[in-house]
């Protein structure tokens, strides 16, 4: 999938405020690691995941996508009244209906000409949301989109923690809903428009993407917990993902070597490493996210990409892939300069 006219006119995040450490969300379960002859820190040592956010009790994953869009709109100046679409991506809901994006179109006050409405794809959404506003860009339907997502891990992960915690949890359990326990809360949004309407823009260059659905049973999750076979997962995920970016390299002309930013989506230690070995680039040329936030679902790639902007990471002209695994499984590598 390939684009002449769209760019990202701005990107940002919002952080959730209460930092809960691996320590502090294992010290419940020390009874039943200490019964399945498992040792304390096991968490973070087998994760890499120091600590996650979670918002403050009630907290909507709406409101939280409403902070990170109203960054942006007010970074960039353009006027709500110009944007034609509003796409949700979030995992976490307020309700299974209406849509989160409804919400967060009233808290932005847009107008009524607005299209809003929710789009779901795991971890992915959120590029794949790229796309399908691209598409309306690019075929004129609209001036501006903007892309949000607002992820709430507490409920889920403290829910994890409860069962887990319980006399009749077995080892088999344990290994099932532990990747629940590396969840984590953010927030981000994206602003598309026309290369006419934003010529400083960065240039969304485009896709390619891959499925491997017979995979679909390998990560399932609800809204008070999940199962996941994370070995089966990775090895699956990876061999996707080379399969994936084989294809991008050659619809795109590019090598691992001459791309300046990786913005991959962060589950752990060991999955970003095979990440990175797969493809063939090294973790300098990324922001390592999962370390202090865990896994934040389809607000990663964005918040990796917002938070090089933020370091100065990006210079005009980089070469950047948007790039991640969503259950399922599918795949996506979408390439951007910057």
């Amino acid at each position: 999938m390939r684009f002449d006219d769209v760019v990202i006119v701005g990107v940002g995040h919002a952080q959730a405020p209460v930092r809960v450490s691996s320590t502090e969300l294992e010290a419940p379960l020390a009874d039943t690691l200490q019964r399945l002859g498992m040792p304390a820190g096991m968490l973070e040592g087998l994760t890499g995941v120091r600590a996650r956010r979670f918002w403050e009790p009630g907290f909507r994953p709406s409101a939280a996508a409403t902070l990170a869009a109203q960054r942006v709109l007010d970074e960039t100046g353009v006027n709500g009244d110009r944007i034609g679409v509003l796409v949700s991506t979030s995992v976490s809901r307020d309700y299974v209906e209406p849509s989160n994006a409804c919400f967060v179109h009233d808290n932005l006050g847009l107008s009524g000409g607005c299209l809003n409405f929710d789009l779901g794809n795991a971890c992915l959404a959120f590029v794949n949301a790229i796309d399908v506003v691209g598409n309306m860009i690019e075929r004129g339907q609209v001036d501006y989109g903007l892309i949000v997502d607002g992820e709430s891990s507490r409920e889920v992960v403290e829910a994890t923690v409860e069962r887990l915690g319980r006399p009749e949890c077995d080892a088999q359990t344990l290994r099932d809903q532990f990747a629940t326990l590396t969840l984590g809360s953010g927030a981000a949004a994206m602003l598309l428009g026309h290369s006419r309407h934003a010529p400083e823009g960065h240039r969304y260059v485009g896709s390619v993407n891959l499925a491997a659905t017979r995979h679909n049973q390998l990560c399932c999750g609800q809204i008070d917990g999940g199962v996941t076979d994370s070995q089966r997962l990775m090895v699956e995920g990876v061999a996707l993902a080379e399969r994936t970016w084989d294809t991008a390299l050659q619809d795109f002309g590019w090598t691992a070597d001459s791309v300046d930013l990786f913005a991959m989506h962060q589950v752990s230690q060991v999955h970003t490493q095979r990440m990175a070995e797969s493809v063939g680039f090294s973790l300098d040329r990324t922001v390592l996210l999962y370390p202090e936030f865990g896994n934040v679902g389809p607000a990663s790639i964005p918040m990796v990409l917002s938070t090089a902007q933020e370091q100065d990471r990006l210079s005009a002209g980089d070469r950047v892939v948007l790039g991640g695994i969503g259950s399922g499984l599918n795949c996506t590598a979408a390439h951007l300069l910057w």
